[in-house]
């Protein structure tokens, strides 16, 4: 791999002479040269053009070349030095390699020998940004390793947990069934500095109001009938990380104040105790209704709520992040292909247009779910609309049909195509992969889309807007 970046080398010289031999040797083979009379100047030069290589002399007025070199290194570390050295200085030339230096050049320079170790350097520099690049990717994947999204909103929200997650904030997350309210909280919990705390879960709907408190704050023995011993509750086991309620828009109001009172002051007393109890805990929330409306009928303390929704995330339903959904198919067809021994499958046309058509009113959950089933009973390489469940479960309840019932069926082609082509950042490679078919008809198909919107003037609010009017 060549960049601009990488034909870009600073010469640092005090002698004019050697200074100019150099420069217009590397300039007749295509390198862009920076001059330097000093590394002082040689410093500024290289804050301001970020070059790929060094040149500068061991022998230097003011600073020295081994002075420079470590500056150089501590500043941009990828940036590789070749030193240039008279021949009794030889020993300073290795002392140099030792401290981070590629290469040393000796005089008189022999100038076939600089190309080839320009040439050496700039690769590896190139090999160095990428390696860099690439372990930046992989770190940003692990920290959203879970939670699947290309979509703008999602991208905002990624921002967002990004910048909140090393707070000790509480968040309230929003969200439909399904829509993965959960992930985001581990999320922020994973790039928080609690990540080596537990993270604890607690589903509010699942418990009974005498059981929730218990589950909570613990209890002692004897504090209700059943109660045998002490036990204790979820705020405890999270301390030092974070306490995750779902549901919490359906928590009884007696437990409330119970709430309210930890994030006001982060104790409690158990069920049947009188000790109070102190625990360093994060609390993350999760609604699937509005709780302000909650609060409006009376059902949720006011002042709960402002406690809780320091910080609001808005995760929107599926259905109108649809760009997302070839991303969300080739993920899950891939992690139950592993998980099942099926090897790579590739997505049929027609299954992702199905796909892209429905509404998903149990979102992302249920389209996990579509596509293991999908999985499991395909039996050749290629998933097919036959793979999928039947959708057709009456009236109220929305299906592929009905919601592709009207539609052109090159609307829905170019709604999958572009989609796709959006959720992987424009590479036709991995669209076609997703997808299962030629690059060469995504490229043909991208070219007739980007030449129809040429025709009419596209909406600002088009997903797609930015990939139709790219010139790439």
């Amino acid at each position: 791999m060549t960049t601009a970046e990488s034909r870009r080398v600073l010469v640092v010289e005090d002698d004019a002479s050697s200074r100019m031999t150099i420069s217009f040797a590397l300039k007749d083979i295509g390198y862009t040269v920076l001059e330097a009379g000093s590394a002082e100047d040689g410093l500024r030069l290289l804050m301001e053009k970020s070059p790929a290589v060094v040149i500068s002399d061991i022998r230097l007025s003011g600073m020295s070349g081994i002075e420079l070199l470590k500056k150089v290194k501590e500043i941009r570390p990828n940036i590789q030095v070749l030193l240039i050295t008279a021949y009794g200085t030889i020993e300073d030339a290795v002392r140099a390699m030792n401290l981070g230096a590629e290469n040393y050049l000796t005089k008189p320079i022999n100038m076939e020998e600089l190309e080839l170790i320009v040439k050496r350097a700039a690769e590896k520099f190139d090999l160095l940004q990428e390696a860099q690049y690439l372990r930046a990717q992989l770190q940003a994947t692990k920290k959203f390793d879970r939670v699947v999204g290309n979509h703008p909103r999602m991208k905002e929200i990624f921002e967002i947990i990004e910048q909140v997650a090393p707070s000790t904030a509480s968040v309230l997350i929003y969200g439909e069934s399904g829509t993965g309210k959960e992930l985001i909280g581990e999320a922020l919990h994973k790039m928080s500095k609690r990540a080596s705390g537990p993270f604890v879960k607690v589903n509010c709907h699942v418990f009974s109001e005498t059981l929730l408190e218990s589950e909570l704050f613990g209890h002692e023995k004897g504090a209700f009938t059943g109660a045998h011993s002490r036990r204790e509750g979820r705020f405890e086991m999270a301390d030092g990380g974070t306490l995750f309620l779902d549901d919490i828009n359906v928590m009884p109001e007696v437990t409330q104040p119970k709430i309210l009172r930890f994030l006001q002051e982060r104790e409690f007393e158990r069920v049947g105790g009188s000790a109070t109890i102190k625990v360093d805990v994060r609390v993350i929330a999760a609604t699937n209704t509005p709780l302000h409306e909650e609060v409006a009928a009376g059902r949720f303390r006011e002042d709960l709520f402002y406690r809780l929704n320091v910080i609001p995330i808005n995760l929107p339903p599926l259905r109108e992040r649809r760009s997302d959904i070839p991303l969300l198919v080739g993920h899950f067809v891939k992690k139950y292909a592993a998980r099942n021994d099926k090897g790579d499958l590739a997505v049929d046309d027609a299954t992702l247009a199905l796909a892209m058509g429905y509404d998903w009113p149990g979102n992302v959950r249920e389209l996990e779910n579509v596509m293991e089933r999908a999985v499991v009973m395909s039996r050749g390489p290629v998933v097919l609309p036959q793979h999928l469940p039947d959708f057709h479960r009456g009236t109220d309840t929305p299906s592929l049909t009905s919601s592709l019932a009207g539609r052109p069926l090159a609307d829905v082609e170019r709604e999958a195509i572009l989609g796709t082509l959006a959720s992987v950042e424009g590479s036709t490679g991995r669209a076609a992969r997703i997808l299962g078919i030629s690059v060469r008809k995504i490229q043909y198909k991208i070219k007739q889309y980007r030449e129809e919107a040429e025709k009419k003037e596209l909406s600002s609010d088009d997903p797609y807007k930015e990939l139709l009017t790219s010139s790439d």
